[in-house]
């Protein structure tokens, strides 16, 4: 859902700063008078002199008491969009995950837990220094994000396979999930190069 009404925004949006732009190239580079057709009377950039705002379109409405509190209110709410556009677009922790009990009834497992526990596994494994992991998507779909930091003598294939194929197996059949989707970045511990004296 996410996804669908960021594209359409970002759409709506780039086609609207195509529109404007192209009418101001157009009005800029006086393309209306050599290629022969007019722009509607509406449109203020009718030559290569017109300035986006002029001095009346400036000054209209200073004096009339309404107008600084509207410019306020207005900006203050799309403030407040914009802000909650940025916050929407962070994945939500997923604060539990639905178990099917096989007795009809569904148990809810909580999911800092299931994450405390991969993280747990996930660093018991060798070379591996620090895990992160979190849970995102539904209580009947959950998806893990792993980030792992790993110790210099590490073979990155050997304990993403380790992770695939122990941590993220047992916390996926513990919960009775059918899948657990998983994307894992992998970090290397920065250290200082040893002199051999």
């Amino acid at each position: 859902m996410l996804k669908t009404v960021n594209r359409v925004l970002l759409g709506l949006l780039g086609l609207g700063l195509f529109a404007l732009g192209g009418g101001v190239l157009l009005g800029g580079l006086d393309l209306q008078r050599h290629w022969g057709f007019g722009m509607p009377g509406w449109w203020p950039f009718r030559g290569p002199n017109d300035v986006v705002l002029g001095t009346e379109g400036r000054t209209r409405w200073r004096d009339e008491g309404w107008w600084w509190p509207t410019v306020i209110a207005v900006l203050a709410v799309l403030l407040a969009l914009l802000l909650w556009w940025l916050l929407a677009q962070r994945r939500h922790r997923l604060g539990g995950v639905l178990v099917d009990s096989e007795d009809g009834a569904a148990a809810r497992l909580d999911g800092r837990t299931l994450e405390d526990v991969i993280e747990e596994e996930a660093q018991a494994l060798d070379g591996v220094s620090r895990a992160h992991v979190r849970l995102t998507g539904r209580s009947t779909a959950p998806t893990a994000r792993v980030r792992l930091l790993l110790e210099p003598h590490a073979d990155p294939a050997w304990t993403l396979g380790r992770l695939s194929r122990e941590t993220l197996a047992h916390a996926r059949n513990s919960a009775g999930l059918d899948r657990l989707p998983s994307e894992v970045r992998i970090r290397e511990v920065r250290h200082r190069a040893q002199r051999a004296a």
